[in-house]
């Protein structure tokens, strides 16, 4: 079973001795969608080896079921009914990182498991990651931008409102994300949204409320855009930092942890 996750956010950390500040990226795109306590596990389980190794990881991915995920300090006892998420057998998990709901469904989710030295600051990280997706985005002719807001952790869903460095079109949020800090490794994951909408995070919310705000790559460019579309821009986007060996797959670790309510029920 993964230790419980540790949180330290905002370390100024320069560069550690024996960790390349420019690593090259192991890749994996996991084309078939895994369970919110999979996924989790998986990017809990690369944090560890980023900290362990001083390796760096890019990961695309799917999520099936689709699932409700909750920020690592939400108070999601209070926020949303539990009784109305079980009668709809809805998937749940409670992330490793902060940030608010979000529902995952027709997506891209990135995460980016690294040495600290790699990217620095949270701040500068969070803009240099974010800088990375934008690029791959407007290689799809999306007008990608980072948003100047500050940060938001209220009630509510994830994309309802931008947080400063996330990526925004014409204002509204694209892609939410989230930063976790475990020792001398980060990890940063993130919802790229191909289409549909979080509108049943409102339905579950207490009380129940309309949730508006962000938009999806199929609104922006007017087609469907399909998963691979955009793995393979994200990919060209990393560049040579991509390590030209074969796809990474990691092991798949044990998902107890995460699939335990009283993590994902804890507050």
């Amino acid at each position: 079973m993964p230790s419980r996750p540790t949180e330290a956010e905002g370390w100024n950390v320069g560069t550690l001795e024996g960790v390349d500040p420019s690593p090259a990226f192991r890749l994996s795109i996991d084309r078939v969608g895994r369970s919110g306590a999979e996924n989790m596990a998986l990017d809990q389980w690369l944090l560890e080896q980023a900290d362990q190794t001083g390796a760096a990881f890019l990961r695309l991915y799917r999520w099936d079921p689709p699932c409700l995920s909750l920020g690592r300090n939400e108070p999601a006892a209070r926020r949303y009914d539990r009784t109305a998420i079980e009668r709809l057998g809805l998937d749940v998990v409670r992330r490793p990182t902060g940030g608010r709901a979000v529902w995952h469904e027709g997506e891209v989710t990135y995460a980016v498991a690294a040495p600290i030295a790699a990217f620095g600051s949270l701040r500068e990280s969070y803009r240099r990651i974010h800088e990375r997706l934008a690029d791959g985005l407007r290689a799809l002719g999306v007008a990608a931008a980072l948003a100047s807001a500050g940060p938001s952790d209220g009630p509510g869903a994830c994309f309802a409102t931008p947080a400063g460095g996330e990526i925004v079109v014409g204002g509204r949020k694209l892609v939410g994300s989230a930063q976790l800090r475990q020792r001398t490794a980060l990890l940063q994951h993130g919802s790229i949204l191909l289409e549909g909408s979080q509108e049943i995070i409102g339905a579950i919310s207490r009380p129940p409320s309309a949730v508006s705000g962000g938009t999806t790559l199929a609104a922006v460019l007017g087609r469907p855009v399909s998963f691979d579309e955009v793995a393979e821009a994200v990919v060209r986007a990393w560049g040579d930092a991509v390590t030209s060996a074969p796809f990474y797959r990691p092991l798949p670790p044990s998902t107890a942890f995460f699939s335990d309510p009283a993590w994902t029920w804890r507050r």
